[in-house]
């Protein structure tokens, strides 16, 4: 009889980010991670060329401390480089500058849900180049543009537990970086690199400890959950049939992991100071200078617009992920908000309002134009005064579509395009009630049939009035209407 195992997977990840410097982590070399043609920004220090000397990139120790600061870090006041030996065809010096026991950050946290996440680590180097496999010609080719591109690699505690968590905290990191404008973190070219360290051990017993697999180099989220998923599912199902894991290196092909190697330990690296670059010494006046640049961070940005703009979270999630429609939300939000206060619209209308500016920019305004909201002729002024004319019935919601169209394509005022098209919402006045009394004194049947009780006939007479406006008023207006016409007739 085969022994019943409670098993729980154990996850850390290390994250590799390209950072978005002018230039390289040692040299002048230009930093450009769309560059196509291969081996252009190049130069004899990131080739390793005899003779040559590195030179730190300080606006690249400047991102990664910046990283830290928002992962709650502490920021080494004194942190050094160091030289990682081992030989890859595309590490040109045969060892890689990098940082072993004294890093720039160090214990940091993030919150993730109802659980914290340990940040081991935050450290800086340098990144290799890329091969390049033929298999038609059976050869590989390298390309150095990347090799000296500076890698920040964030090291996390074994705090995960599936791969969900995993893909949670990737996403929310990624944003951060763009917030912070440190990197693009696109995965797709490689300025991200998610690895993972999984295990399974035994839930009830404490002092055993899984066999750690390193999955390499995943580059999608979805890679980086069905990768995970995968490899926890085959870590316990080797353990329940009593097979012994090792230590290992594993990639994703689309299906399952495959080895690659079995697993360096640390003293293979033989880490030492790096002699040809000095020590990095901080002090806290430059910590709390680059404190004090610090955009809002995500997490705090969602709570401000859940408390102030009382936007549901799915509408707030797009405009934290969109930065560029969040910044045209807030300006068209602004003017919203004076524009409540000169009227004196009911604070209880607030959440009403913002609902519908985040519908129209989300929906209506972002699906007409190309390029970023940012660039668009529509201002957030002229947008936030067509919200109101929707909001005030003013303009019908159909037409509001057409007028946003005008304004995409000329930028113009709301109310002039209204002005100049002859749009405009005509309910409650003369016009409406002679076209009410003609189609009730033309619909005789349909009005005896609602007179005695058949009220499925409104909703024909209120669409002979939707004709007969040709859809300049609200349905709910021209419903309201044309019951209030009849209520008078059966009296």
């Amino acid at each position: 009889m085969t022994q019943k195992i409670d098993l729980k997977p154990v996850i850390g990840l290390e994250i590799h980010v390209q950072l978005n410097t002018l230039s390289k982590m040692f040299c002048s070399c230009l930093n450009n991670s769309d560059e196509i043609s291969p081996n252009i920004n190049i130069c004899p220090i990131c080739l390793a060329h005899p003779g040559t000397l590195p030179t730190a990139n300080s606006d690249a120790i400047e991102k990664v401390i910046k990283a830290g600061l928002a992962l709650n870090c502490q920021i080494s006041l004194d942190s050094e480089f160091a030289r990682k030996s081992y030989f890859y065809p595309d590490l040109p010096k045969g060892y890689q500058i990098s940082q072993s026991d004294k890093p720039l950050c160090k214990n940091g946290s993030f919150q993730l849900k109802e659980r914290t996440i340990r940040i081991e680590r935050i450290h800086l180097e340098e990144d290799t180049g890329r091969l390049i496999h033929s298999k038609e010609e059976d050869s590989s080719l390298v390309d150095f543009n990347r090799a000296g591109v500076p890698l920040m690699e964030l090291v996390t505690k074994p705090d995960f537990q599936k791969g969900e968590e995993v893909i949670e905290f990737a996403q929310e990191l990624q944003l951060i970086l763009r917030y912070l404008n440190i990197s693009s973190a696109d995965m797709e070219k490689g300025e991200m690199r998610v690895e993972a360290n999984v295990s399974v051990q035994p839930i009830n017993d404490p002092h055993a400890s899984g066999t750690k697999i390193e999955l390499k180099n995943l580059n999608s989220f979805r890679a980086v959950r069905e990768a995970i998923d995968y490899e926890i599912n085959r870590q316990s199902n080797a353990i329940i049939s009593g097979e012994e894991l090792e230590q290992e290196t594993r990639g994703w092909d689309g299906h399952q992991t495959i080895l690659q190697r079995k697993k360096e330990v640390a003293q293979e690296y033989r880490y030492f100071p790096e002699p040809d670059l000095p020590p990095i010494y901080l002090n806290q006046e430059k910590i709390n200078n680059i404190i004090q640049s610090l955009p809002e961070m995500p997490a705090a940005k969602r709570q401000r617009f859940a408390r102030e703009y009382k936007l549901e979270e799915k509408d707030i999630n797009i405009l934290i992920r969109e930065q560029d429609l969040g910044n045209y939300f807030e300006k068209s939000a602004s003017e919203l908000l004076l524009w409540m206060k000169n009227k004196r619209i009911d604070s209880k209308q607030l959440p009403v309002l913002m609902k519908l500016l985040a519908n129209y920019l989300i929906s209506d305004l972002k699906g007409q134009i190309k390029d970023s909201v940012d660039n668009s002729k529509v201002t957030p002024e002229n947008f936030a005064e067509l919200i109101t004319l929707i909001f005030e019935k003013k303009l019908p919601s159909r037409m509001a579509k057409n007028l946003l169209s005008e304004m995409v394509k000329t930028g113009g005022d709301p109310s002039q395009i209204m002005a100049d098209s002859d749009i405009s919402q005509i309910d409650n006045n003369k016009d409406v009630e002679l076209l009410v009394a003609k189609i009730i004194s033309e619909n005789d049947k349909a009005v005896s049939d609602y007179l005695k009780g058949k009220t499925a006939v409104l909703q024909f007479l209120v669409g002979q009035l939707m004709i007969a406006t040709k859809g300049s008023i609200e349905p709910d207006m021209a419903k309201k209407i044309m019951k209030e016409k009849l209520a008078k007739i059966s009296s």
